[in-house]
């Protein structure tokens, strides 16, 4: 069982409640657009990090993060990349990606939208956006989404907001 941590734009801000919300998690994933390197230093400070880069991500995290990462744990097959869209709207590279091997989860940001979806056009396929975290950008609240996963299952799903856009604690 391994208790997940999703975030995403956070663009060079971190939310201080970010830390206390993902104190309990086993893993952080950032789904891109990451901004500042500290952000990044802060997380895996705290928990195992896995992060792609996003558009905005400049070349000190495109060095240290991949465009995209699919993996697998408890027996899911996960895909994450920054751009990716939703079921009926996929971006183009995205849409290749799923349709060459459709992972049980697949996982984007960039919209700064929090959608928690099923695709039946994709053998059910999970679709996780955990909206944005951070201040910049057209979104009204900071979200993150929690997790568990366990032995092929996604359970315990969880939105936690952490305040308007604007209010920087």
């Amino acid at each position: 069982m391994r208790k997940i941590g999703l975030i995403s734009d956070t663009h060079s801000y971190l939310e201080p409640k970010a830390l206390d919300i993902l104190r309990d998690v086993d893993e952080i994933w950032h789904a891109g657009d990451i901004g500042d390197p500290a952000i990044a230093d802060a997380l895996e400070a705290l928990k195992p990090l896995r992060a792609v880069y996003g558009n905005i991500d400049g070349k000190d995290i495109r060095y240290r993060f991949p465009q995209d990462d699919r993996f697998i744990i408890e027996g899911l097959e996960v895909l994450i990349t920054h751009i990716g869209g939703y079921p009926g709207n996929y971006a183009p590279r995205a849409r290749k990606l799923i349709s060459e091997k459709t992972p049980d989860i697949f996982i984007c940001g960039h919209s700064h939208i929090l959608k928690v979806m099923r695709d039946p056009a994709f053998n059910n396929m999970l679709v996780l956006n955990p909206g944005a975290a951070g201040t910049h950008g057209f979104h009204q609240v900071k979200t993150i989404l929690r997790f568990t996963l366990d032995n092929g299952k996604v359970t315990h799903m969880e939105a936690v907001e952490m305040g308007k856009r604007g209010e920087i604690k």
